[in-house]
């Protein structure tokens, strides 16, 4: 009889806790890796995360511990769903206790600050991994809906197609369906740019604005991805497929959204320190506004929506403000 595949979750927020969920129902032995004890004897105890998941129950074969050398060994699959900017210093405590052949996936939607790295670049530089092992989970997967088991589409991305494959059938479920690619570039770029459209789009609803300008940051905002993934290396069909227009349409259209939610108190009138002190997990964009536009930068791309982001998250720009400038550009074709 075939060994169940071991999976190792680190990060109990609640897209960690809600994968641990789904690669428990597709028949793995899960592993959550907590920094605090309290959460790791909830889920132990109770099979609940609750200050991550309110009313989610945990199949049974979902335990935590607080010690990482216990989560990781002997895993299959190393999971990070740790914010992106502390990615590097989360894997230089972690790189010496991954299992000899286990892949590790990534969760996170972001840029490195200061690098412009992708996160499996990030993976791939701190544990000196081969691309071969570092994988990429994305789409439009809100936590607390999948938590639900509501039916959701995903792309599991590696350059290695038999390693896609078998992260596919690992966290495969009658009510997550994943598909796989190689275009690990494409993915990671529509999971990154899409978090700070959403800020745009939050922003725009929260100034109370309507659904052609709600249309017209989505699909412009997608064009401003697809640039700057052709300019890396992309293959132009992930945009139009869930990494790219899929997970944009749920980050940019959802309440569960973070990014959407922490852009909305901004158009409001709030400022980034009461946004932020209201905000109880990661709004990744937040930070990644400015990587992502360094990124385009670096690749002489125009990004204007994300330089709006960046002008009234970082540089205290008024909306409104802001707005106008980004209303006022010069006229092109549109497919520029």
């Amino acid at each position: 009889m075939t060994p169940p595949v071991k999976a190792a979750v680190f990060g109990t927020g609640s897209w960690g806790t809600a994968f641990a969920m789904v690669l428990a129902d597709a028949g793995c032995e899960v592993v959550l890796c907590a920094r605090r004890q309290e959460v790791a004897d909830e889920v132990n105890t109770s099979h609940t995360n609750s200050g991550y998941l309110p009313g989610a129950v945990l199949p049974a074969s979902v335990r935590a511990t607080t010690d990482p050398a216990e989560a990781a060994a002997d895993a299959d699959f190393t999971v990070l769903t740790v914010p992106s900017q502390t990615a590097r210093a989360n894997l230089t405590t972690l790189a010496p206790l991954l299992a000899p052949d286990t892949v590790v996936v990534s969760l996170m939607k972001g840029v490195e600050l200061g690098s412009a790295m992708r996160m499996s670049e990030v993976i791939a530089d701190t544990a000196k991994l081969p691309p071969e092992r570092i994988a990429v989970v994305t789409g439009p997967n809100l936590a607390r809906e999948i938590a639900a088991r509501q039916p959701a589409a995903a792309v599991v991305a590696c350059t290695d197609e038999d390693v896609a494959r078998r992260l596919q059938a690992a966290c495969h479920t009658p009510y997550f369906r994943p598909y796989t690619n190689t275009d690990v570039v494409g993915c990671e770029l529509g999971g990154a740019v899409k978090n700070v459209i959403g800020l745009a789009v939050g922003i725009a609803d929260g100034m109370g604005l309507g659904d052609n300008t709600k249309g017209s940051l989505i699909t412009r905002g997608l064009a401003e991805t697809t640039r700057l993934g052709l300019a890396m290396g992309a293959d132009p069909m992930t945009f139009s497929g869930l990494a790219g227009l899929g997970d944009l349409v749920a980050t940019c259209s959802s309440p569960l959204s973070r990014n959407h939610t922490f852009g909305t108190n901004l158009g409001k009138g709030m400022t980034l320190e009461e946004t932020i002190a209201v905000t109880k997990q990661t709004a990744e964009g937040v930070k990644s506004c400015e990587s992502v536009l360094d990124l385009g930068r670096r690749h002489g791309i125009d990004m204007p929506i994300t330089e709006t982001v960046v002008g009234i998250v970082h540089d205290g720009k008024p909306p409104l403000v802001a707005l106008e400038e980004l209303m006022s550009r010069s006229a092109k074709p549109e497919r520029r």
